[in-house]
């Protein structure tokens, strides 16, 4: 069966021929009362306040659009963005999409040899970049020009001047707008026309590229009400505050595309991270939304004495990229009277699950799939829905808007997910008697000991409300053939005085025998992504500096 928030009408689609990103995010404000609201509030460590109110991002992504044009960019290239948190992301972004190309976003974070293989992967025509992190690339990215012969254009962000390179175009992104007075019209893509490719961890150990179309944004409309709190009303302001980097698709959804399209302020932090800072930008900005992670959420708490009285613009939070400890979810309310509500998504399904204001949160669960996503928790050996209380894999139908195109150019592994009218997860769940989903993660990461299937996310949400518990993470450990033990590597606050045995008591108190951790492990840091997931595949006894008596 599917579950659906109760006592709302069936969510209806209306999904157009033709749709396009830039355009919805931008020009759909012009003429309008919004269109000299701020859309974006950069906060750079280094570089000060910058913002861009609607009608000059409509402009400057005209200006964009029209200067791949003059560079011969033709509709359906692809432009490798690889920009911090700024106002020249969302220009290149949604003005790559206006004029037909295809957008790749990716991380500051990855080195110069990465950007080269996604250049390469992608087939990329332009890379968009800053001066800096250009000086520290240009080096590999002209040693690999052998192996990306699309690659032809630089723009180059936060410079006047560029240096003269033979082999590429090289071009300084602020006097290249600049120059541009008259704008093609936007190109007419179909809704289901490509718009933007990302990468995500592969299992061949590359990256593998995730396509979507235009119509993901539209796809991701049912998020607006059932996990956002936007204020009511048309004309009703809102100031989101994301936590996140751009290049991220939890980010570029919930922090970019989603608010701007509704005509809502974004604010966005370039720099280090640290809790205090995202109380004195919510404060300075007067935010109404705030969008994070649960570290995010557990420095503030441990870091600060902040109380709502401090931030009383705000009124929403929210969480994703993994999942929010009952220690958080408790801790968060009592210090601040307020909920965080939680969603899970992945990079092919942007935020389809989420708690909501409407129904009331139940720790450890991720809430209802939200309405328009028919969501079926499958046997994927028979295709039949599995009865409540089993877990079955998320499955979801093929003619969901919100839904990817393909993995790029891996026709094999698209098949292999996307068949039979779904597209197979691979994560699991199951329903419970009123509707709540539990999420229990990835086969892969599901652990088997002793003929018990345990969830690691069970176990860690346990432990993380253990009062010197910082981090967790619950994986097997095979001792020998056919004999399997359920470990725990923990990362202790730094006033803790649990030991490694302590910690083995406390399962054995608070979890049956068979879930109970046999071994704990104490670590400094866990192996993660470069978004900070952890990386279960990678974590072994190697990482720790103690551990229990077995």
């Amino acid at each position: 069966m599917t579950q659906q928030f109760e006592n709302f009408p069936q969510w209806q689609w209306n999904i157009p021929a033709h749709f396009n990103i830039g355009v919805a995010c931008s020009d759909k404000h012009l003429g309008t009362p919004q269109a000299d609201n701020i859309a974006m509030i950069v906060e750079d460590e280094a570089r000060g306040t910058s913002e861009i109110t609607f009608t000059e991002l409509a402009r400057k992504t005209d200006q964009f659009a029209q200067l791949l044009r003059n560079l011969d960019v033709k509709v359906g290239d692809r432009v490798l963005i690889r920009l911090p948190n700024s106002l020249d992301y969302p220009i290149a972004f949604l003005g790559a999409m206006k004029m037909g190309a295809i957008a790749v976003p990716t991380s500051t974070l990855l080195t110069a040899e990465e950007v080269a293989y996604l250049a390469k992967d992608s087939g990329a025509t332009v890379l968009v970049s800053d001066a800096t992190a250009w000086a520290a690339m240009e080096e590999k990215i002209v040693e690999n020009l052998g192996d990306t012969p699309n690659l032809s254009h630089i723009l180059l962000s936060q410079t006047a001047s560029v240096p003269a390179h033979g082999c590429l175009n090289v071009l300084s992104l602020e006097k290249s707008l600049n120059t541009i007075i008259a704008c093609d019209k936007a190109f007419q893509t179909k809704a289901d026309d490509p718009a933007y490719l990302v990468y995500t961890s592969g299992t061949t150990g590359y990256p593998k590229g995730v396509l979507h179309a235009h119509r993901a944004l539209l796809g991701r409309q049912p998020a607006a009400q059932y996990w956002f709190n936007y204020a009511a009303g048309e004309n009703a302001t809102d100031r989101i505050m994301h936590s996140g980097k751009f290049n991220w698709t939890y980010v570029l959804g919930s922090g970019l595309m989603d608010p701007l399209y509704l005509g809502k302020t974004v604010i966005v932090h370039e720099g280090k991270n640290d809790a205090q800072v995202w109380l004195d930008l919510i404060q300075k900005h007067k935010a109404t939304i705030f969008i994070g992670v649960p570290t995010i959420y557990r420095q503030i708490l441990q870091k600060t004495t902040a109380t709502q009285a401090k931030i009383p613009s705000l009124r929403h939070f929210m969480s994703a990229g993994e999942h929010l400890s009952d220690e958080v979810l408790s801790g968060w309310h009592a210090r601040f009277g307020v909920d965080i509500y939680e969603a899970v998504g992945m990079s092919e399904f942007s935020y389809y699950l989420s708690q909501s204001q409407f129904r009331p949160i139940r720790p450890g669960s991720a809430g209802f799939p939200q309405p328009g996503h028919n969501i079926k928790l499958l046997n994927p050996e028979t295709l039949e829905e599995v009865p409540v209380g089993e877990e079955g894999m998320i499955c979801v139908p093929d003619t969901d808007p919100g839904l990817f195109l393909s993995y790029w150019n891996l026709p094999d592994e698209t098949e292999k997910y996307k068949h039979d009218n779904y597209f197979f997860t691979g994560d699991y769940a199951k329903y419970d008697a009123d509707g709540y989903i539990w999420f229990l993660g990835r086969k892969d990461d599901i652990i088997k000991s002793f003929g018990y299937r345990v969830s690691p996310y069970e176990i860690e949400r346990v432990y993380k409300g253990h009062p010197d518990v910082a981090d967790c993470a619950a994986v097997a450990e095979e001792l020998e053939k056919d004999k399997v033990l359920v470990v725990l590597y923990v990362i202790l606050k730094p006033i803790a005085t649990a030991t490694a045995d302590d910690l083995v008591a406390f399962g054995k108190q608070h979890l049956a025998a068979y879930k109970a951790p046999k071994t704990v492990y104490l670590a400094h840091d866990f192996p993660r992504t470069k978004n900070g997931k952890i990386l279960r595949k990678d974590i072994s006894p190697t990482i720790a500096v103690a551990k229990s008596a077995r």
